[in-house]
């Protein structure tokens, strides 16, 4: 089965969202729950490339990349060749019953391409939160020990235990605790809000994480240190220089697991295959899913051997997680980002990008940073010299862009940050049109 061409411009025939979107909003009303949220409840009819066609016909601009998970694209024909051919042999088995040969190779290609090069076993799951648990059970399991170190501003998933890892309240813990206990939350290094400035934001937060883990817990006491290497929906946070180096060397000399959250930085979003590759940080345990697969659902951790394999058998595992079809995709969406050097391509958009926004922050104050690296940009949004957040402001902008057919995302635990994450094969064209309605909206304000 071929995959859809979708025509790569922007097309707007009816107000968005359309007559049939709303009409489908009408039934969703009575059909789904009220706690699913959409950003833009205009109904997909296909997508591909930089462009999400909705059933009204109109055709949206995507700077979302479905939460970074269409890396390489939304429908790439050969995501659909290679899991159409799977779909057709068999869709499932359950792993843990009857194994397949897909799952062992796409452990196989993780344990290859993730950072370091010792020896590597992995697990395939289902979602980004169930990656982030299991490898809380494993470094556990391993080390024998119990607390976990996460950061603020982090966002790691929304099951009871990466809930309490989670930094946010609102949408993501208000009325579902009790929370899983033995967490321990330290500063993060923000260099835009760092009180002694950028400058000097690395080293300073890196000694108050060690203090904080040192007086507060005991070192001895720490099973898992979990940090993305840049922060998602804390508001695409990048860790001053030297931070994250820093963590993980804590982390090695006290026998903690260090575990790099990659879930949504993972695959080439960054400009590097995985953002610990920028500094060269090699993690214990990484967490990937998002952009693994091409848009199937798939999730793994993977890690040093010896860690890995300390859980006792039947101890990991899921009835679909490594589901063959998504399998099958991985693999391709994996050959994708190789043969067509997603990773430079990332590093172009993020060029490019970077310095439309930051021409943009000259000519608007209410721009306080402009932050990211590769495919995944984002800019806060200010009011005054103390900086505080305006999401208000934030509102304005999103509800204009997506008017004009922009797909734009919101973030930050102050909910005052534009993150923007397009396919890696978006073309230039339109990234430049989706920049042009961006700065209208901000010439709106």
């Amino acid at each position: 089965m071929a995959a859809t061409q979708v025509v790569q411009s922007r097309r707007i025939v009816t107000e968005i969202p359309g007559p049939k979107s709303r009409a489908i909003q009408e039934r969703r009303s009575s059909a789904v729950a009220q706690g699913v949220g959409s950003v833009l409840p205009v109904y997909v009819e296909r997508a591909g490339g930089g462009i999400v066609e909705d059933v009204d016909g109109n055709a949206l601009i995507d700077f979302g990349s479905g939460i970074a998970v269409t890396n390489v694209g939304n429908a790439d024909p050969r995501v659909v060749e290679r899991a159409a051919e799977q779909l057709a042999r068999f869709t499932h088995t359950c792993f843990m019953v009857n194994p397949y040969e897909a799952y062992v190779d796409v452990c196989e290609a993780l344990n290859r391409i993730t950072p370091g090069d010792h020896e590597k076993r992995s697990i395939l799951l289902n979602s980004g939160a169930e990656a982030v648990e299991n490898a809380v059970k494993i470094a556990r399991s391993a080390t024998g020990r119990q607390a976990v170190v996460v950061f603020d501003h982090a966002y790691h998933g929304r099951t009871n235990l990466t809930m309490g890892l989670t930094a946010k309240n609102m949408p993501y813990k208000q009325g579902f605790g009790p929370f899983a206990g033995e967490i321990h939350r330290m500063p993060m290094a923000y260099p835009y809000r760092w009180p002694t400035g950028p400058e000097n934001c690395g080293p300073e937060a890196a000694a108050m994480v060690v203090d904080q883990i040192t007086k507060q817990i005991g070192a001895r006491n720490v099973a898992a240190v979990v940090i993305e290497p840049i922060q998602g929906e804390g508001g695409f946070i990048e860790p001053a220089p030297g931070f994250l180096p820093a963590v993980a060397e804590f982390c090695r000399a006290n026998g903690i697991v260090f575990v790099a959250d990659e879930v949504q930085t993972g695959f080439a979003r960054t400009g590097d295959m995985f953002a610990c590759d920028h500094e060269g940080v090699v993690p214990d345990l990484i967490t990937t899913a998002k952009g693994i697969a091409g848009g199937l659902p798939l999730a793994a951790v993977t890690g040093r051997a010896e860690l890995m394999d300390a859980v006792h058998s039947g101890g990991l595992g899921g009835t679909y997680g490594g589901n063959p079809a998504a399998c099958a995709a991985a693999l391709a969406a994996l050959d994708a980002i190789g043969s067509d050097d997603l990773v430079g391509r990332a590093r172009e958009i993020g060029e490019l990008m970077l310095g439309r926004l930051r021409e943009l922050a000259s000519r608007h104050d209410v721009i306080g940073d402009v932050r990211g690296r590769g495919a995944m940009i984002a800019i806060e949004l200010v009011a005054g010299e103390d900086k505080a957040p305006a999401p208000e402001a934030l509102a304005k902008v999103l509800a204009h862009c997506h008017s004009q057919g922009l797909i734009l995302l919101s973030a930050g635990t102050y909910g005052n940050v534009i993150r923007m994450l397009p396919p890696l094969v978006i073309g230039d064209d339109l990234l430049h049109e989706g920049l042009d309605i961006l700065a209208e909206a901000f010439g709106r304000l």
